[in-house]
């Protein structure tokens, strides 16, 4: 005869294993995407508007003209880059 108790114990351990398996792991690695994606973008937003600023002032030294030169030049990739992500939209 076979002791009850310690099938009765591996039923059980394997049960909750199962559980954990399916809730847990799945729940720790959406929450780790998250909070990695969170980090990432507390990086990666100031360095692009670090980016934006340097690049202005950078062009705005070099374009002749005064600053209205270079906002009619950054105006103008803006709304050519933004007609072609409107044009490549789902509908």
């Amino acid at each position: 005869m076979t002791d009850w108790t310690t099938e009765a114990a591996d039923a059980i351990e394997k049960t909750v294993g199962a559980v954990r398996e399916r809730t847990v792991v799945p729940a720790r690695t959406i929450t780790k995407a998250i909070v990695f994606g969170l980090l990432a973008a507390c990086f990666v937003l100031p360095a692009l508007v670090l980016l934006a600023i340097g690049s202005f002032r950078l062009v705005d030294n070099y374009l002749p003209g005064h600053v209205w030169a270079t906002w009619l030049l950054f105006g103008g990739i803006f709304v050519v880059a933004g007609a072609f992500l409107w044009s490549k939209r789902a509908a």
